[in-house]
């Protein structure tokens, strides 16, 4: 049977993704996965480098996805399958490129946890993300800021003369482009993804990348890698190194061994052949993935036994629905750490997916040297280091191939950088038609030298705030919004001084002033200084739903976002403030349908605590709160249940997801 290639309709219950929230994060990103630097100490000293290279610490230019809900209907998603006689494989380009199934044909048998639903919640960078399949996870530390957005897509020529699937976006966080080829030849039992990271500045730019595969928790799966050791990483926030497989008192690799979720990194043993890790089940039957060797690193997430880890898991699905744990392949040792990759270099690997089956005494016998041989043998008989070295030298020179036929379209993010940059990318085009309402704006800066006034009342769109982009600022006209934009541009270079100045200079002419109320009040509540920072934002917000309310012109998604989104920022400084009285005031600006959220109905208890109505902030809690984007490991619902009572917190409101 040859490999066929096809678009096709994937429906399923999904809640939609809703506006993106306009107002640009300011604030220094709470990312669970950090070290300080006491503990960083005693790290491999090449390790310990990597963590401290070039961290993420904003998030723009991105803007936060937080709009979503958990209402869910049918919904249609577009599709492309490649599919042979072993294999079929169904990738969403439209969701970050996610490759959602991998199903062996002969048996029926799905080798990925595929989510039934579509539920975003808080795990990506940037908000919103899903769970299931496999996730091409670039950008820094965490879930990338792609994971629900749509992606470009073509076919190609692959080397067998056969056609690859390509999906390719500039990745905005590091201003870097990528792509993933899918590859399915005639024969062949596994699915071959080449990647390529490109770096077509004049400076090095930190790297990120984690292949992330979700596996089915079925009972007994244990995960093999080759490996002796681990790195584990908990979310109190610490990396010690733990032999494989059991530590503490049981074998951690398998996912339901463990209390809480938590991270182990597999250090590669010394007599390690090649890079590659499975996830088993019970009959020694599974997923396996191996990869070419700059792909080095191997990891086991587990969400853990536990009523937290379990409550996340029901909160990412519907009832029901078995669990699962993800096996993961990146560039670094730990997912801490960055690559320097260099000027006008590239990073390039294969990794290949498929079924594996091996003696089942073997791979689940106390003898761990001889489980993980096991595993590599039977790897080794299906497919041999030697073919996947083969496969990416094939591959290698149809990267560069331009593509065919379009499936889909990303971002006009990519078109402008590649524009305005001059530069060529072979293989992975960007082009001008793809410039849309969002970047046009900056097509025009970069043209005429000015920014375009609005051409009718909204909130502001997205900063850009690289070098090059802050330097074209700095010499437009100084109107309002270029001063708002050129502020958000030197608060992400860390000239808060400079961005305070741009923010106060654009105040006096703004003829909304809301905008830049608010980031000043960001760089007050910073800088310590809460009530200055709680009257600009009343301020802030009395502004925002005067304009809001005051015409036809200024209705709809993205107004009812800034409300949504100014509101909560507002009424938690307040809070945080201790000024009871002006977050009340804030509550009653509000819509009544935007008192029904979630995340305001977690304030209004707040704020009933803080005005000493305890009872009536338990009735809350008793009617139910519920929370579309609660991030990971954010504790919050737990900490305000116990400042109600001395009670047990109930099990609808525990995400906690490490020892207390």
């Amino acid at each position: 049977m040859a490999t066929t290639v096809r678009r096709a309709v994937l429906t399923l219950p999904a809640a939609p993704l809703g506006p993106e929230n306009p107002l640009p994060p300011l604030r220094v990103l709470d990312e669970v996965h950090v070290l300080d630097e006491r503990a960083r100490a005693g790290l491999p000293r090449d390790m310990a480098r990597q963590i401290g290279y070039e961290p993420l610490r904003s998030l723009l230019p991105v803007r936060l996805n937080d709009g979503y809900r958990r209402e869910r209907s049918a919904t249609d998603f577009e599709a492309v399958v490649l599919e042979n006689e072993h294999l079929r494989a169904t990738v969403l380009p439209g969701l970050g490129g996610r490759l959602h199934s991998l199903v062996q044909l002969p048996t029926g048998r799905e080798l990925l946890y595929r989510n039934p639903v579509f539920q975003p919640a808080a795990f990506a960078l940037n908000g919103a993300w899903f769970s299931g399949g496999v996730e091409w996870n670039i950008g820094a530390t965490g879930h990338t800021t792609l994971s629900c957005a749509p992606l470009h897509a073509a076919l190609v020529p692959a080397p067998d003369g056969g056609t690859m699937v390509r999906l390719w976006e500039w990745e905005r966080l590091r201003n870097l482009p990528f792509q993933v080829d899918l590859w399915l030849p005639d024969t062949s039992p596994f699915l071959y993804v080449g990647v390529r990271v490109r770096n077509p500045h004049e400076r090095p730019a930190p790297v990120y990348w984690w292949s992330n595969i979700a596996v089915p928790e079925t009972p007994g799966i244990r995960v093999l890698a080759p490996a002796d050791q681990a790195w584990h990483f908990g979310y109190e926030r610490s990396l010690r190194r733990v032999p494989v497989p059991e530590w503490e008192g049981a074998d951690r690799t398998y996912p339901l061994h463990s209390e809480y979720p938590a991270d182990w990194f597999y250090e590669p043993a010394e007599d390690a052949d090649r890079p590659w890790i499975a996830a088993l089940d019970a009959e020694g039957r599974g997923l396996v993935q191996s990869s070419t060797a700059l792909l080095r690193g191997r990891k086991l997430f587990v969400w853990g036994a536990g009523r937290g880890g379990r409550r996340w898991q029901e909160w990412l699905t519907e009832p029901g629905t078995p669990g699962y744990a993800e096996i993961q392949a990146g560039l670094a040792r730990t997912q801490l750490e960055h690559v320097r990759l260099d000027a006008g270099a590239e990073f390039s690997w294969l990794e290949a997916y498929g079924p594996l089956a091996a003696d089942p005494a073997a791979v689940h016998g106390a003898d761990w040297p001889a489980a993980r041989g096991e595993a590599e043998r039977a790897l080794g008989a299906a497919l041999p280091r030697e073919r996947v070295d083969a496969a990416y030298a094939a591959w290698r020179p149809y990267a560069d191939r331009e593509p065919e036929q379009r499936l889909a379209t990303g971002s006009g993010w990519g078109a402008l950088e590649v524009l305005c940059g001059g530069l060529k990318l072979p293989g992975t085009p960007f082009e001008e038609a793809e410039v849309g309402e969002a970047e046009r704006p900056w097509l025009e800066l970069w043209r005429s030298g000015a920014l375009p006034a609005p051409d009718r009342p909204a909130p502001p769109g997205p900063s850009l705030v690289a070098p090059h982009w802050r330097d074209m600022l700095e010499t437009a006209p100084a109107d309002p919004l270029t001063e708002y934009h050129l502020g958000v541009a030197q608060w992400h270079a860390g000239d808060v001084a400079q961005a305070v100045r741009s923010w106060e200079r654009g105040l006096p002419l703004a003829p909304a002033r809301w905008p830049l109320l608010r980031c000043l009040a960001v760089a007050d509540g910073l800088a310590g200084d809460p009530g200055r920072a709680g009257d600009r934002y009343a301020e802030a917000f009395a502004g925002l739903m005067a304009e809001s309310r005051s015409g036809e012109a200024c209705s709809g998604e993205a107004w009812a976002a800034a409300e949504s989104a100014l509101g909560r920022e507002a009424m938690a400084a307040q809070l945080a403030a201790g000024r009871t009285r002006e977050a009340r005031e804030i509550w009653d600006r509000l819509r009544p349908g935007q008192r029904e959220q979630g995340r305001f109905r977690l304030l209004a208890a707040r704020l009933l605590v803080a005005e000493g109505h305890v009872a009536a902030a338990r009735r809350l809690f008793e009617d139910g709160i519920e929370v579309p984007d609660l991030r990971e490991g954010d504790e919050i619902l737990s900490e305000v249940w116990s400042s109600l009572t001395h009670a047990p917190l109930p099990a609808r409101y525990d995400f906690r997801m490490r020892p207390q």
